[in-house]
């Protein structure tokens, strides 16, 4: 098994996220790592947690990353939210990143939750992402 692409797929995430128009126009900059101290915008995105699993093979070392975006909307229906999180959803399934350790060999929406947290309004969009390992 290799880790080693994790960091790599965070950071091109992160970039597709935040170089999609689409996105943009509904959050503009608001995506976060990790939502900074202090007030917060009505509308924005984090990345989220990450579970890995070994996926390698006679050709060398892989691994399944499974992580979640999450839309956090502060308007009292899921309607925000939810186009938000269509537009992360567009933006990152299928992409095609380039990664500065390892190889995608696919990116691929698994799954959504939305649900109320609090007075927010949350939704945990899930992905797969397949890294071949090239150290």
């Amino acid at each position: 098994m290799s880790y080693g692409g994790s960091a790599a797929l965070q950071s091109a995430v992160y970039g597709q996220l935040m170089g999609d128009p689409d996105l943009s126009a509904l959050v503009g900059g608001a995506i976060y790592d990790a939502p900074p101290a202090g007030t917060l915008p009505p509308l924005y995105v984090t990345l989220g947690p990450e579970d890995v699993r070994d996926r390698s093979d006679a050709t060398g070392g892989g691994a399944w990353h499974r992580f979640t975006v999450s839309v956090m909307s502060d308007a009292a229906g899921f309607a925000a939210a939810k186009a938000a999180a269509a537009a992360v959803s567009d933006a990152l399934s299928d992409a095609e990143l380039s990664l500065d350790r390892g190889h995608l060999a696919g990116l691929h929406f698994y799954r959504a939750r939305a649900r109320r947290d609090g007075a927010l309004r949350r939704i945990d969009l899930t992905f797969r992402a397949r890294i071949s390992d090239a150290a």
